[in-house]
């Protein structure tokens, strides 16, 4: 039996884009981080549990930043004997441990929120208005550094989602906060709480699920796999295509397996690479390997270790 194999790597654009955002995510870190502290304390002080939920939803952010940051830097590890792909899966566990523990987080709040809807205690108006205005700008200035490269990974689109929904949440408690100061109203601080959860639950729903697909092998949302199929079908020689595989090897890298049945032996050396080239440019694959099967190959006894 004669089946031809070929592979194409391009590992120099994820260990590129990882530098481009250590700067991002440490700046990220070190902004909410202090912002934290300053929202939770003077949460407590003012009584308002806006702003103390928050605060827990951005310190939910720190460590999601921190689990991505770190799962892109051991991505770049180099594979090993043992871990053939290396640790660039690790970016996809880190986004559903995230949107679990985000999940996790909002039930807490929402929780809180319930029953201080029956027990409604006093809240200091201006305090609330300037420390979540601080926050929408923390907030917004972190989710711009992450804006250019969300469209492409996971991760970044995790946090750019959870930036940018702080920030119109914060915007929430600042509203919040003037309505009690002019209104007295202090049931409007649970009903922001549960507001702060219902647009949180959105954007971690959709992580969690997109994280979900990625670690089952589901083939990613942005690649065409009709496309694909169709391009694969219509070349030259190739009567048809099986056992075509697509999955995400990180949040950034998308790996595709294939069969060619042939039409005749005739196969020029520049076949596969092309195909591969084509794949790459087109479709995004950065990883294909695609084997060729000829007219009248057998089917090989692996365990005799011949062919019949």
């Amino acid at each position: 039996m004669s089946h031809n194999h070929n592979n194409q790597h391009n590992h120099d654009h994820h260990h590129h884009q990882v530098s481009n955002y250590n700067f991002a995510f440490a700046i990220g870190i070190l902004l909410n981080t202090i912002f934290v502290v300053i929202e939770t304390g003077y949460g407590i002080m003012a009584g308002s549990l806006a702003l103390i939920a928050d605060a827990g939803h951005n310190l939910s952010d720190v460590l999601g930043l921190l689990l991505a940051w770190g799962a892109s830097l051991l991505a770049t590890k180099s594979a090993t004997e043992k871990r053939t792909y290396g640790f660039r899966k690790v970016t996809i566990m880190a986004s559903l441990i995230s949107s679990v523990f985000l999940l996790v987080a909002l039930g807490g709040i929402a929780w809180e929120a319930i029953n201080r809807f029956a027990n409604p205690s006093p809240v200091e108006g201006m305090t609330v208005i300037v420390v979540a205005a601080i926050g929408v700008v923390i907030n917004t200035a972190t989710a711009l550094l992450f804006m250019s490269g969300q469209k492409h990974d996971l991760n970044i689109r995790a946090a750019f989602l959870h930036m940018i929904a702080d920030a119109g949440v914060s915007l929430g408690v600042v509203i919040a906060g003037a309505i009690i100061m002019f209104k007295g109203w202090l049931l409007i601080d649970p009903a922001i709480s549960i507001f702060i959860v219902a647009i949180i639950l959105i954007g971690t729903w959709s992580l969690l699920r997109d994280s979900m697909n990625l670690a089952l092998d589901s083939v990613p949302d942005d690649i065409d796999i009709a496309g694909i199929k169709k391009y694969l079908t219509n070349l030259d020689n190739v009567s048809q295509i099986h056992d075509l595989h697509i999955w995400a090897l990180s949040t950034t890298e998308v790996a595709l397996s294939v069969h060619l049945n042939m039409v005749d032996d005739s196969l020029s050396k520049n076949f596969l690479p092309e195909i591969q080239q084509q794949l790459h440019d087109c479709f995004n694959i950065e990883h294909s390997t695609i084997q060729v099967e000829r007219p009248g190959d057998g089917f090989c006894m692996l365990d005799k270790h011949k062919c019949i």
